[in-house]
Protein backbone atom coordinates (compact mmCIF):
# COMPACT_ATOMS: atom_id res chain seq x y z
CA UNK A 1 0.00 0.00 0.00
CA UNK A 2 1.39 3.31 -0.95
CA UNK A 3 1.64 5.92 1.70
CA UNK A 4 -0.64 8.69 2.02
CA UNK A 5 0.18 12.20 0.72
CA UNK A 6 0.62 14.94 3.36
CA UNK A 7 -2.88 16.17 2.16
CA UNK A 8 -4.56 12.89 1.73
CA UNK A 9 -3.84 12.00 5.33
CA UNK A 10 -5.09 15.31 6.61
CA UNK A 11 -8.25 14.45 4.99
CA UNK A 12 -8.51 10.97 5.95
CA UNK A 13 -8.11 11.97 9.55
CA UNK A 14 -10.70 14.45 9.06
CA UNK A 15 -13.59 12.31 8.05
CA UNK A 16 -12.29 9.69 11.18
CA UNK A 17 -13.32 12.61 13.15
CA UNK A 18 -16.29 12.81 11.44
CA UNK A 19 -17.21 9.27 11.64
CA UNK A 20 -19.56 9.61 14.83
CA UNK A 21 -21.57 12.33 12.70
CA UNK A 22 -21.50 9.98 10.32
CA UNK A 23 -23.49 7.63 12.77
CA UNK A 24 -25.37 10.01 14.18
CA UNK A 25 -26.84 10.98 10.77
CA UNK A 26 -27.87 7.45 9.70
CA UNK A 27 -29.65 6.60 13.32
CA UNK A 28 -31.55 9.91 12.45
CA UNK A 29 -32.44 8.77 9.03
CA UNK A 30 -32.94 5.02 9.44
CA UNK A 31 -35.47 5.69 12.30
CA UNK A 32 -37.29 7.76 9.18
CA UNK A 33 -39.62 5.11 7.78
CA UNK A 34 -39.03 6.63 4.62
CA UNK A 35 -41.10 4.01 2.72
CA UNK A 36 -42.32 5.18 -0.80
CA UNK A 37 -45.87 4.05 -1.05
CA UNK A 38 -48.58 5.58 1.06
CA UNK A 39 -50.65 2.32 1.22
CA UNK A 40 -47.97 0.95 3.75
CA UNK A 41 -46.57 3.63 5.99
CA UNK A 42 -47.80 7.58 6.30
CA UNK A 43 -45.96 9.85 3.46
CA UNK A 44 -45.19 12.00 6.04
CA UNK A 45 -42.31 10.04 7.03
CA UNK A 46 -41.08 10.90 4.02
CA UNK A 47 -41.79 14.89 4.24
CA UNK A 48 -39.64 14.35 7.62
CA UNK A 49 -36.59 12.89 5.98
CA UNK A 50 -36.38 15.01 2.85
CA UNK A 51 -36.33 17.95 5.29
CA UNK A 52 -33.79 16.40 7.51
CA UNK A 53 -31.37 16.45 4.15
CA UNK A 54 -32.40 20.09 3.09
CA UNK A 55 -31.08 20.93 6.78
CA UNK A 56 -27.99 18.73 7.00
CA UNK A 57 -26.84 19.46 3.65
CA UNK A 58 -27.40 23.27 4.14
CA UNK A 59 -25.52 22.81 7.22
CA UNK A 60 -22.67 21.11 5.21
CA UNK A 61 -22.41 24.17 3.23
CA UNK A 62 -24.91 23.35 -0.01
CA UNK A 63 -26.92 26.55 -0.71
CA UNK A 64 -30.61 26.83 -1.93
CA UNK A 65 -31.88 23.25 -0.24
CA UNK A 66 -35.46 22.60 -0.95
CA UNK A 67 -38.02 20.01 -2.22
CA UNK A 68 -38.92 20.20 -5.43
CA UNK A 69 -42.29 17.89 -6.33
CA UNK A 70 -41.74 15.31 -8.97
CA UNK A 71 -44.61 14.87 -11.30
CA UNK A 72 -45.06 11.06 -9.91
CA UNK A 73 -46.28 13.12 -6.74
CA UNK A 74 -43.15 12.53 -4.60
CA UNK A 75 -40.81 15.10 -3.12
CA UNK A 76 -36.88 15.10 -4.75
CA UNK A 77 -34.37 17.43 -2.89
CA UNK A 78 -32.26 19.48 -4.06
CA UNK A 79 -29.31 22.07 -3.68
CA UNK A 80 -26.08 23.46 -5.35
CA UNK A 81 -22.98 25.16 -4.35
CA UNK A 82 -20.42 27.44 -6.00
CA UNK A 83 -17.08 26.18 -6.83
CA UNK A 84 -13.80 28.71 -8.05
CA UNK A 85 -14.09 29.96 -11.89
CA UNK A 86 -13.40 27.60 -14.38
CA UNK A 87 -13.80 24.75 -12.20
CA UNK A 88 -16.17 21.95 -13.64
CA UNK A 89 -19.61 20.87 -12.06
CA UNK A 90 -20.25 17.73 -10.18
CA UNK A 91 -23.90 16.57 -9.54
CA UNK A 92 -24.05 14.33 -6.60
CA UNK A 93 -27.05 11.80 -6.29
CA UNK A 94 -28.89 9.58 -4.22
CA UNK A 95 -31.98 8.81 -2.55
CA UNK A 96 -33.65 8.68 0.45
CA UNK A 97 -36.62 6.08 0.50
CA UNK A 98 -36.26 2.70 1.00
CA UNK A 99 -37.61 -0.44 0.72
CA UNK A 100 -40.46 -1.62 3.33
CA UNK A 101 -39.42 -4.05 5.87
CA UNK A 102 -40.94 -6.91 4.25
CA UNK A 103 -40.77 -9.72 7.31
CA UNK A 104 -40.17 -7.95 10.96
CA UNK A 105 -39.72 -11.31 12.14
CA UNK A 106 -37.00 -11.91 10.28
CA UNK A 107 -35.16 -9.31 11.55
CA UNK A 108 -32.84 -9.68 14.32
CA UNK A 109 -33.09 -6.00 15.58
CA UNK A 110 -35.93 -3.78 14.97
CA UNK A 111 -35.79 -2.70 11.25
CA UNK A 112 -36.11 1.15 12.44
CA UNK A 113 -33.42 1.42 14.96
CA UNK A 114 -29.70 1.48 13.84
CA UNK A 115 -28.16 -1.27 15.70
CA UNK A 116 -24.26 -2.03 16.21
CA UNK A 117 -23.60 -5.51 16.24
CA UNK A 118 -20.24 -7.21 15.29
CA UNK A 119 -18.83 -3.97 13.59
CA UNK A 120 -21.56 -3.32 11.23
CA UNK A 121 -24.43 -1.06 10.97
CA UNK A 122 -28.00 -2.63 10.78
CA UNK A 123 -31.43 -1.40 10.20
CA UNK A 124 -33.62 -0.36 6.66
CA UNK A 125 -31.80 2.34 4.64
CA UNK A 126 -28.26 1.90 6.59
CA UNK A 127 -26.65 0.81 3.31
CA UNK A 128 -29.42 1.45 0.29
CA UNK A 129 -28.94 4.42 0.15
CA UNK A 130 -29.23 6.06 3.45
CA UNK A 131 -25.53 4.93 4.22
CA UNK A 132 -24.55 6.88 1.13
CA UNK A 133 -26.19 10.34 2.11
CA UNK A 134 -24.10 9.78 5.33
CA UNK A 135 -20.89 9.28 3.46
CA UNK A 136 -21.87 12.04 0.80
CA UNK A 137 -22.74 14.32 3.91
CA UNK A 138 -19.15 13.24 5.86
CA UNK A 139 -17.09 14.03 2.81
CA UNK A 140 -18.58 17.41 2.06
CA UNK A 141 -18.39 18.28 5.82
CA UNK A 142 -14.54 17.32 5.23
CA UNK A 143 -13.79 19.97 2.23
CA UNK A 144 -16.27 22.38 3.56
CA UNK A 145 -16.40 22.43 6.86
CA UNK A 146 -14.15 24.83 9.64
CA UNK A 147 -11.11 22.44 8.81
CA UNK A 148 -11.65 22.08 5.03
CA UNK A 149 -10.46 24.46 2.29
CA UNK A 150 -13.73 24.78 0.50
CA UNK A 151 -15.61 23.19 -2.34
CA UNK A 152 -12.57 22.34 -5.26
CA UNK A 153 -15.81 22.11 -8.16
CA UNK A 154 -19.41 23.88 -8.80
CA UNK A 155 -21.63 21.16 -7.15
CA UNK A 156 -25.23 20.21 -7.28
CA UNK A 157 -27.27 17.94 -5.77
CA UNK A 158 -30.42 15.57 -6.12
CA UNK A 159 -31.86 13.08 -3.70
CA UNK A 160 -34.75 11.17 -5.01
CA UNK A 161 -37.53 9.69 -3.22
CA UNK A 162 -39.50 7.38 -4.75
CA UNK A 163 -36.24 5.52 -6.41
CA UNK A 164 -37.42 2.09 -4.53
CA UNK A 165 -40.86 2.64 -5.79
CA UNK A 166 -39.81 2.73 -9.59
CA UNK A 167 -42.67 5.53 -10.37
CA UNK A 168 -40.32 7.45 -12.47
CA UNK A 169 -40.89 11.06 -10.88
CA UNK A 170 -37.14 11.95 -11.30
CA UNK A 171 -36.86 10.67 -14.83
CA UNK A 172 -39.97 12.72 -15.60
CA UNK A 173 -38.59 16.05 -13.98
CA UNK A 174 -34.95 15.80 -15.79
CA UNK A 175 -37.02 17.07 -19.36
CA UNK A 176 -38.70 19.72 -17.65
CA UNK A 177 -36.12 21.20 -15.19
CA UNK A 178 -32.55 20.18 -17.16
CA UNK A 179 -31.11 22.89 -14.95
CA UNK A 180 -30.94 20.93 -12.00
CA UNK A 181 -29.14 18.17 -13.46
CA UNK A 182 -26.90 19.42 -15.67
CA UNK A 183 -23.25 18.80 -15.10
CA UNK A 184 -19.68 17.78 -16.35
CA UNK A 185 -19.60 14.46 -13.98
CA UNK A 186 -22.56 12.82 -12.31
CA UNK A 187 -21.83 10.82 -9.18
CA UNK A 188 -24.35 8.26 -9.02
CA UNK A 189 -24.01 7.26 -5.64
CA UNK A 190 -26.31 4.06 -5.43
CA UNK A 191 -24.52 1.09 -5.72
CA UNK A 192 -21.02 -0.34 -4.16
CA UNK A 193 -17.88 -2.44 -4.03
CA UNK A 194 -17.86 -5.33 -5.97
CA UNK A 195 -16.38 -6.85 -2.46
CA UNK A 196 -16.05 -5.17 1.18
CA UNK A 197 -12.72 -3.24 0.64
CA UNK A 198 -12.67 -3.25 -3.07
CA UNK A 199 -12.54 -0.21 -5.02
CA UNK A 200 -15.44 -0.71 -7.59
CA UNK A 201 -17.28 1.55 -9.89
CA UNK A 202 -19.75 0.32 -11.41
CA UNK A 203 -20.30 0.67 -15.44
CA UNK A 204 -22.82 -1.83 -16.36
CA UNK A 205 -26.53 -2.00 -15.13
CA UNK A 206 -29.31 -4.71 -16.13
CA UNK A 207 -32.53 -3.03 -17.17
CA UNK A 208 -35.78 -4.08 -16.10
CA UNK A 209 -39.78 -5.02 -16.69
CA UNK A 210 -42.81 -5.63 -14.67
CA UNK A 211 -45.82 -7.41 -15.78
CA UNK A 212 -48.63 -8.94 -13.75
CA UNK A 213 -50.28 -12.35 -15.18
CA UNK A 214 -53.72 -13.33 -14.63
CA UNK A 215 -54.54 -16.69 -14.83
CA UNK A 216 -58.77 -17.50 -15.23
CA UNK A 217 -60.27 -21.01 -15.47
CA UNK A 218 -63.64 -20.86 -13.48
CA UNK A 219 -66.63 -18.64 -12.71
CA UNK A 220 -65.48 -19.33 -8.83
CA UNK A 221 -63.80 -21.47 -6.41
CA UNK A 222 -65.42 -25.14 -6.68
CA UNK A 223 -65.17 -27.65 -4.07
CA UNK A 224 -61.77 -29.80 -4.57
CA UNK A 225 -63.45 -33.45 -3.40
CA UNK A 226 -66.58 -33.11 -5.67
CA UNK A 227 -64.97 -31.55 -8.86
CA UNK A 228 -61.43 -31.91 -8.26
CA UNK A 229 -59.67 -33.75 -11.26
CA UNK A 230 -61.55 -32.76 -14.54
CA UNK A 231 -61.53 -29.08 -13.13
CA UNK A 232 -59.31 -26.81 -14.42
CA UNK A 233 -57.30 -25.40 -11.49
CA UNK A 234 -55.90 -21.74 -12.49
CA UNK A 235 -53.43 -22.08 -9.98
CA UNK A 236 -52.24 -25.09 -11.42
CA UNK A 237 -52.13 -23.83 -14.78
CA UNK A 238 -50.17 -20.77 -13.60
CA UNK A 239 -47.44 -22.98 -11.60
CA UNK A 240 -46.67 -24.39 -15.67
CA UNK A 241 -46.81 -21.36 -17.12
CA UNK A 242 -44.14 -20.15 -14.66
CA UNK A 243 -41.96 -23.13 -14.78
CA UNK A 244 -42.13 -22.71 -18.65
CA UNK A 245 -39.56 -19.67 -18.03
CA UNK A 246 -36.54 -21.76 -16.89
CA UNK A 247 -35.32 -24.72 -18.45
CA UNK A 248 -33.66 -27.94 -16.22
CA UNK A 249 -30.20 -26.26 -15.63
CA UNK A 250 -32.37 -22.77 -14.54
CA UNK A 251 -31.36 -20.97 -17.83
CA UNK A 252 -34.09 -18.25 -18.14
CA UNK A 253 -35.95 -19.39 -21.48
CA UNK A 254 -38.24 -16.53 -22.25
CA UNK A 255 -39.07 -16.99 -26.21
CA UNK A 256 -37.11 -14.21 -28.45
CA UNK A 257 -34.61 -13.22 -26.05
CA UNK A 258 -31.15 -14.76 -26.55
CA UNK A 259 -29.42 -15.95 -23.48
CA UNK A 260 -26.08 -16.80 -24.33
CA UNK A 261 -24.37 -13.08 -23.62
CA UNK A 262 -21.13 -13.41 -22.07
CA UNK A 263 -19.58 -10.90 -19.40
CA UNK A 264 -15.61 -9.56 -19.97
CA UNK A 265 -15.52 -7.41 -16.88
CA UNK A 266 -14.12 -8.82 -13.15
CA UNK A 267 -14.95 -12.15 -12.80
CA UNK A 268 -17.39 -13.71 -10.07
CA UNK A 269 -16.18 -16.42 -8.45
CA UNK A 270 -19.06 -18.85 -7.56
CA UNK A 271 -17.82 -19.96 -4.49
CA UNK A 272 -18.05 -16.53 -3.43
CA UNK A 273 -21.28 -16.06 -5.00
CA UNK A 274 -22.71 -18.90 -2.82
CA UNK A 275 -21.74 -16.66 0.41
CA UNK A 276 -22.74 -13.56 -0.97
CA UNK A 277 -26.38 -14.89 -1.55
CA UNK A 278 -26.33 -17.40 1.20
CA UNK A 279 -27.25 -20.52 -0.67
CA UNK A 280 -27.72 -23.61 0.83
CA UNK A 281 -25.55 -26.64 0.97
CA UNK A 282 -26.55 -28.72 -2.11
CA UNK A 283 -28.00 -26.02 -3.70
CA UNK A 284 -27.05 -25.44 -7.45
CA UNK A 285 -26.64 -22.04 -8.63
CA UNK A 286 -28.78 -21.58 -11.96
CA UNK A 287 -27.55 -21.52 -15.36
CA UNK A 288 -24.94 -22.56 -17.52
CA UNK A 289 -22.95 -19.53 -18.30
CA UNK A 290 -20.30 -18.07 -15.54
CA UNK A 291 -21.77 -16.09 -12.29
CA UNK A 292 -20.90 -13.20 -14.02
CA UNK A 293 -22.17 -13.74 -17.51
CA UNK A 294 -26.23 -14.81 -16.23
CA UNK A 295 -26.03 -11.84 -13.38
CA UNK A 296 -24.49 -9.14 -15.89
CA UNK A 297 -24.51 -10.02 -19.28
CA UNK A 298 -28.24 -12.37 -19.41
CA UNK A 299 -31.37 -11.85 -19.38
CA UNK A 300 -33.04 -13.57 -15.66
CA UNK A 301 -36.33 -13.94 -14.41
CA UNK A 302 -37.78 -13.87 -11.10
CA UNK A 303 -41.48 -14.25 -9.83
CA UNK A 304 -41.62 -11.37 -7.64
CA UNK A 305 -45.21 -12.46 -5.66
CA UNK A 306 -48.47 -14.96 -6.46
CA UNK A 307 -52.23 -14.13 -5.48
CA UNK A 308 -53.32 -17.45 -4.37
CA UNK A 309 -55.02 -18.49 -0.90
CA UNK A 310 -52.17 -18.81 1.64
CA UNK A 311 -51.54 -21.81 3.30
CA UNK A 312 -53.10 -20.91 6.95
CA UNK A 313 -56.51 -20.56 6.15
CA UNK A 314 -56.72 -22.18 2.59
CA UNK A 315 -59.98 -24.17 2.00
CA UNK A 316 -60.67 -27.38 -0.10
CA UNK A 317 -61.48 -25.60 -3.06
CA UNK A 318 -60.15 -25.83 -6.74
CA UNK A 319 -59.12 -22.40 -8.00
CA UNK A 320 -60.68 -20.23 -10.57
CA UNK A 321 -58.54 -16.79 -10.83
CA UNK A 322 -55.34 -16.40 -9.63
CA UNK A 323 -52.14 -13.77 -10.47
CA UNK A 324 -48.39 -13.45 -10.32
CA UNK A 325 -45.89 -10.95 -10.42
CA UNK A 326 -42.94 -11.29 -12.99
CA UNK A 327 -39.83 -9.35 -13.47
CA UNK A 328 -37.59 -9.63 -16.36
CA UNK A 329 -33.91 -8.36 -16.06
CA UNK A 330 -32.01 -6.61 -19.07
CA UNK A 331 -28.47 -6.49 -20.15
CA UNK A 332 -26.72 -4.10 -21.67
CA UNK A 333 -27.31 -3.94 -25.25
CA UNK A 334 -30.98 -5.71 -25.15
CA UNK A 335 -34.02 -3.29 -25.21
CA UNK A 336 -36.58 -3.49 -22.14
CA UNK A 337 -39.52 -2.69 -24.27
CA UNK A 338 -38.55 -5.54 -26.79
CA UNK A 339 -37.85 -7.82 -23.91
CA UNK A 340 -41.37 -7.09 -21.93
CA UNK A 341 -43.30 -7.78 -25.26
CA UNK A 342 -41.10 -10.73 -25.74
CA UNK A 343 -42.05 -11.82 -22.26
CA UNK A 344 -45.77 -11.15 -22.60
CA UNK A 345 -46.00 -13.48 -25.52
CA UNK A 346 -44.11 -15.76 -23.99
CA UNK A 347 -46.27 -16.17 -20.76
CA UNK A 348 -49.48 -16.24 -22.91
CA UNK A 349 -48.31 -18.53 -25.46
CA UNK A 350 -47.50 -21.14 -22.28
CA UNK A 351 -51.35 -20.92 -21.24
CA UNK A 352 -52.27 -24.91 -20.72
CA UNK A 353 -55.84 -26.67 -21.16
CA UNK A 354 -57.16 -23.44 -22.71
CA UNK A 355 -56.98 -21.44 -19.62
CA UNK A 356 -57.58 -17.37 -20.06
CA UNK A 357 -54.25 -15.72 -19.60
CA UNK A 358 -54.38 -11.68 -19.47
CA UNK A 359 -50.76 -9.90 -19.37
CA UNK A 360 -50.60 -6.64 -17.52
CA UNK A 361 -47.16 -4.52 -18.16
CA UNK A 362 -45.75 -2.31 -15.36
CA UNK A 363 -42.65 -0.50 -15.42
CA UNK A 364 -39.77 -0.51 -17.99
CA UNK A 365 -36.37 0.50 -17.47
CA UNK A 366 -33.52 0.39 -20.35
CA UNK A 367 -30.09 -0.96 -19.14
CA UNK A 368 -27.33 1.04 -19.01
CA UNK A 369 -23.56 1.18 -20.27
CA UNK A 370 -21.16 3.80 -18.73
CA UNK A 371 -18.46 5.15 -20.66
CA UNK A 372 -15.24 4.82 -18.93
CA UNK A 373 -12.86 6.84 -20.71
CA UNK A 374 -13.08 10.76 -20.10
CA UNK A 375 -11.14 12.31 -17.25
CA UNK A 376 -13.94 11.96 -14.30
CA UNK A 377 -13.21 8.27 -14.83
CA UNK A 378 -9.55 9.12 -14.64
CA UNK A 379 -9.91 11.16 -11.48
CA UNK A 380 -11.87 8.48 -10.12
CA UNK A 381 -10.08 5.79 -10.30
CA UNK A 382 -7.29 7.48 -9.00
CA UNK A 383 -9.41 8.93 -5.60
CA UNK A 384 -10.88 5.02 -5.29
CA UNK A 385 -7.27 3.92 -5.43
CA UNK A 386 -5.71 6.17 -3.20
CA UNK A 387 -8.17 5.99 -0.37
CA UNK A 388 -8.04 2.05 -0.67
CA UNK A 389 -4.61 1.48 -1.36
CA UNK A 390 -5.85 -0.70 -4.40
CA UNK A 391 -6.52 -0.54 -7.60
CA UNK A 392 -10.19 0.44 -8.78
CA UNK A 393 -12.19 -2.67 -11.05
CA UNK A 394 -14.90 -2.63 -12.68
CA UNK A 395 -18.36 -4.56 -12.27
CA UNK A 396 -21.78 -4.91 -13.74
CA UNK A 397 -24.84 -4.94 -11.52
CA UNK A 398 -27.96 -6.55 -11.84
CA UNK A 399 -30.01 -3.51 -10.33
CA UNK A 400 -31.14 -1.29 -12.37
CA UNK A 401 -30.96 3.08 -12.29
CA UNK A 402 -33.44 4.20 -15.06
CA UNK A 403 -32.20 7.87 -14.16
CA UNK A 404 -29.00 6.95 -15.66
CA UNK A 405 -30.08 6.20 -19.12
CA UNK A 406 -32.88 9.66 -19.16
CA UNK A 407 -29.67 11.61 -17.79
CA UNK A 408 -27.20 10.14 -20.48
CA UNK A 409 -29.55 10.96 -22.99
CA UNK A 410 -30.22 14.37 -22.07
CA UNK A 411 -26.31 15.23 -21.11
CA UNK A 412 -24.67 13.22 -23.70
CA UNK A 413 -21.28 14.39 -22.98
CA UNK A 414 -21.56 14.22 -19.63
CA UNK A 415 -19.75 10.93 -17.57
CA UNK A 416 -21.66 8.86 -15.52
CA UNK A 417 -20.08 7.11 -12.83
CA UNK A 418 -21.66 4.90 -10.06
CA UNK A 419 -20.36 3.94 -6.67
CA UNK A 420 -21.74 3.58 -2.82
CA UNK A 421 -21.12 1.93 -0.07
CA UNK A 422 -23.59 -1.37 -0.88
CA UNK A 423 -21.33 -3.99 -1.23
CA UNK A 424 -22.60 -7.69 -0.97
CA UNK A 425 -23.05 -7.61 2.80
CA UNK A 426 -25.05 -5.34 2.99
CA UNK A 427 -27.78 -7.61 1.84
CA UNK A 428 -30.00 -4.65 0.44
CA UNK A 429 -33.86 -4.68 -0.03
CA UNK A 430 -33.76 -8.03 2.38
CA UNK A 431 -34.07 -8.42 6.25
CA UNK A 432 -30.85 -7.35 7.99
CA UNK A 433 -29.96 -4.85 5.34
CA UNK A 434 -26.69 -3.64 7.21
CA UNK A 435 -23.80 -1.56 6.36
CA UNK A 436 -19.81 -1.86 7.32
CA UNK A 437 -19.08 1.86 8.65
CA UNK A 438 -15.09 1.10 6.87
CA UNK A 439 -16.89 1.62 3.89
CA UNK A 440 -18.58 4.84 4.63
CA UNK A 441 -15.91 5.98 6.00
CA UNK A 442 -13.76 5.19 3.07
CA UNK A 443 -15.61 6.21 0.36
CA UNK A 444 -16.20 9.73 1.58
CA UNK A 445 -12.62 9.97 1.31
CA UNK A 446 -12.77 8.64 -2.18
CA UNK A 447 -15.60 10.85 -2.59
CA UNK A 448 -13.41 14.04 -1.14
CA UNK A 449 -10.56 12.79 -3.34
CA UNK A 450 -12.58 12.62 -6.71
CA UNK A 451 -13.85 16.22 -6.04
CA UNK A 452 -10.28 17.53 -5.55
CA UNK A 453 -8.75 15.32 -8.51
CA UNK A 454 -11.65 16.50 -11.02
CA UNK A 455 -11.12 20.06 -10.18
CA UNK A 456 -7.55 19.97 -11.05
CA UNK A 457 -7.03 18.92 -14.56
CA UNK A 458 -3.71 18.10 -16.25
CA UNK A 459 -1.65 20.12 -18.09
CA UNK A 460 -2.86 20.41 -21.98
CA UNK A 461 -6.81 19.41 -20.86
CA UNK A 462 -9.58 21.37 -22.51
CA UNK A 463 -11.08 23.75 -19.96
CA UNK A 464 -14.06 22.82 -18.20
CA UNK A 465 -17.70 24.40 -19.10
CA UNK A 466 -18.18 24.68 -15.60
CA UNK A 467 -21.84 24.58 -15.71
CA UNK A 468 -23.58 26.34 -12.85
CA UNK A 469 -27.02 26.81 -13.64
Amino acid sequence: MTADSPETAALRARIRELMPRAKEDLTALVAMRSVADPRQFPPEECARTADFLVEAFTEAGLRDMRRVTTPDGTDAVVGHAPGPEGAPTVLLYCHYDVQPPLDDAAWETPPFQLTERDGRWYGRGTADCKGNIAMQLTALRALGGPDGTGFPVHLKFVAEGSEEQGTGGLEQLVPLRPELFAADALLICDTGNFALGLPTATTSLRGLTNVVVTVSTLQGEMHSGMFGGPAPDALAALVRILDSLRDEAGNTTVKGLADDGTWDGVPYPADQFRADVGALDGVSLLGTGTVADELWARPAVTVLGIDCPPVVGSSAAVQAKVRARVSLRVPPGMDAEEARDALSAHLLAAAPWGARVEVEPESVGQPFRARTDGPAYRALGSALSRAYGKDMVQSGQGGSIPLCNVLAARFPDAEIALIGVEEPGCLIHAPNESVDPAEIETMALAEALFLRTYATPPEGRAKRSGVTS
